[in-house]
Formats: structure tokens, sequence, C-alpha cells
């Protein structure tokens, strides 16, 4: 009966140890995050892909309708359609792609390139579009050169009644460092 016991017993061991390593070995979503980015090169798209796999959250793309071009995004030609979309704060680029429901989700991380030391009109777009009451909003922002600093703040001034997170600058990715941040946030990812 003893040894019965202990091999009851082992096995039991055995069984719950693989299934904790398949889980830690498994990408598990999160459904209650959501990382929805805008980039416009591919950098900001690569900071969210990295973030969704330490947090666990859904990715989503807030895509133009009408994709921006090399000449679109020259920051040198005042009238590319970047410097002028920039310009005027009351404009709102159309989204075009699927649209997301974010009624499922609780915390949004909102990713964007830095453009005039702002987050692109097309943010504003895509924050205006969907009621985010109730929800806990977290920027990270890809940038040549400027700090998440200033977009952030332009932001909370726009959208006072959103409950923000502290935001990040993810330009040089350091899975550890991102991770510090986000144990900070006390979200409660995977």
């Amino acid at each position: 009966m003893y040894k019965l016991f202990l091999t009851l017993l082992s096995l039991t061991s055995i069984v719950t140890i693989t299934h904790a390593q398949q889980k830690m070995n498994t990408k598990e979503s999160n459904n209650k995050i959501l990382i929805a980015y805008f980039s416009a090169t591919g950098t900001t798209a690569r900071a969210a892909e990295k973030l969704a796999d330490i947090t666990g959250g859904t990715l989503y793309e807030i895509t133009p309708a009408k994709p921006y071009t090399n000449a679109d995004l020259d920051w040198n030609n005042k009238q590319s359609r970047s410097s002028q979309e920039m310009k005027d704060a009351k404009l709102r680029p159309e989204i075009g792609g699927k649209d997301i429901d974010i009624t499922q989700y609780e915390i949004i991380f909102i990713g964007y390139p830095i453009w005039w030391n702002l987050a692109p009109r097309i943010i504003n777009t895509f924050i205006e579009k969907h009621d985010m009451n109730e929800k806990t909003v977290i920027p990270f922002a890809t940038s040549g050169g400027s700090s998440i600093t200033n977009s952030v703040t332009k932001l909370k001034t726009n959208y006072p009644k959103l409950e923000w997170k502290e935001g990040r600058l993810l330009n040089h990715y350091d899975e550890q460092n991102v991770r510090t941040w986000i144990d900070k946030l006390n979200i409660n990812s995977k």
C-alpha cells in the first residue's frame, strides 16, 4: 500500500511539473491587455510585438486609411503630408483596416512614433473613436531623438478623463528594463 501511495504521489508530481513547464513554454494571451500601435516604418511595430511577448496582450495595428509614403514622412519638407498633419492640431486622419472592439480590454497600451515631439494625429483619431473611460491607458513610443515626455503631456492634456499610467520610450529594447517597467505599472501581465 505504501509503495502504491508513493507511486501515485510521484506520478502526480510529474504530471504537475510537466503541466507547469508546458504552461511556461507556451505563449499565453492576457485577454484584458490590448497593445494598439501605429507604425509608419516598422520600428514601433517591433516594439509593440516585444511588448506583446512580455504582457501576453493582443496586438492591434492602427492603420491609416491612406498609407504613408516615404515622401509623406519627409519631415524636412514642410509641405509633406506628415508635416501638414502635425501643423493642424484638429486634424484627424482616417483609420482604415479592421476595426477592433475594445470593450473586452481593461488595459490599453498605445504605441506610436514621435512626430514633431508629439503623437501622430492618427493616435488622436484612435482615442476619440473608442470609449476608453474606465480603461487604464499606457503610452509607449519610439523616436530618433525626442523623449516621450512632451507627447504624453499633450495626450494627458487632450484626454484628462482617461486613467493614464507612466509611458516609456522603447527605442532600444531591453527585456529586463521593459519587465521592470511593466512590474512597476502593477498591471498583472502574464
